[in-house]
């Protein structure tokens, strides 16, 4: 499968109902554009979601899929993660009470780490980098049997992060514009196929430094970069997905890219203005809407933006 299709996202949303947290969301007030003119921004707080981080969507939709299809074997499932997409790997494997066996790179927060051994994953730390680990991954799952999920680059795991938009659009039915953060692009792609199914444009965010789905609208396909931001734990991959290119290249897509100081100043406003203690990630998208990279809202542009995830160490907040 190329693209992740708004009947995925639909077909997602039927199979994983009743298992996800239902996405909350704020009206955040008038900001200002580049020009001084206001805008409208909402905020959809899926930090809030199991595990927390909008990854328990995919991960969900993911396992649930292999159940109904009989593929999940007793050796249970294998995932390589910067920590959030295996937080939720081992959260729903928990609950199909399957074996999950999460590997991560040495450079992962304490906070993922910890958190995921009360999920009872097997926890193993390899490489300085998502990619080692991700090959370290794809060893075990050949030898044990184990069956790999991806942190973004599957078709389920896109169409279930995909979910989120469907019912930010059901509390915000005339958004004009949604901002969303991309490591590999699991979650652009899945925000994109419905988002472009109701006219709504994306603008995709990532830092400067982690610029994986820039560079590859920029080649014309995927291709590996360096992984070097204060958000790298969770947008660090070193290549985007065929899923998440073609996502971006439909016209109402936009790759935007935001320097790491504007991240970190986007992150102690949303503590010190709305106290959302989220992670670097989720930042991006309001460091984005505040005009740091080449993205400023229109006049009265009715703007979301999902703040995605809050696996991180608030003492810097």
């Amino acid at each position: 499968m190329s693209q992740v299709t708004f009947e995925d996202v639909q077909a997602a949303a039927s199979r994983i109902r009743g298992h996800v947290r239902p996405v909350p969301v704020a009206q955040a007030g008038t900001d200002m554009n580049a020009d001084g003119e206001p805008f409208d921004m909402y905020f959809a707080l899926e930090f809030m979601q199991h595990t927390g981080s909008f990854k328990a969507r995919g991960a969900q939709n993911f396992i649930r899929a292999n159940r109904e299809a009989g593929t999940l074997p007793e050796a249970g499932v294998t995932i390589a993660s910067g920590g959030n997409a295996g937080l939720a790997c081992a959260w729903a494997a928990r609950h199909e009470v399957i074996p999950a066996t999460v590997f991560l790179p040495t450079t992962a927060p304490q906070v993922k780490v910890d958190r995921l051994r009360t999920y009872g994953a097997d926890v193993r730390l390899v490489g300085a980098e998502y990619a080692e680990a991700r090959v370290a991954c794809d060893e075990f799952a050949i030898a044990s049997g184990a069956l790999a999920s991806h942190a973004y680059d599957h078709p389920l795991i896109a169409a279930g992060a995909g979910t989120v938009m469907a019912e930010f659009l059901s509390h915000q039915p005339n958004l004009d514009t949604v901002v969303v953060a991309v490591g590999g692009g699991g979650l652009f792609a899945g925000v994109a196929a419905v988002a472009h199914q109701h006219g709504v444009r994306t603008i995709a965010v990532e830092p400067e430094n982690c610029r994986a789905l820039n560079a590859a609208v920029e080649a014309g396909a995927p291709v590996d970069v360096p992984v070097d931001s204060v958000a790298a734990d969770s947008l660090g991959a070193r290549r985007a997905s065929e899923l998440a290119l073609a996502a971006a290249r439909h016209a109402d897509s936009r790759s935007v890219l935001v320097p790491d100081q504007a991240i970190v100043r986007a992150r102690h406003d949303l503590w010190n203005h709305y106290r959302l203690g989220v992670e670097h990630a989720a930042a991006t998208t309001l460091a984005a809407a505040r005009g740091a990279g080449d993205y400023s809202p229109r006049k009265d542009e009715k703007v979301g933006l999902i703040l995605c995830g809050a696996n991180t160490d608030v003492s810097d907040l």
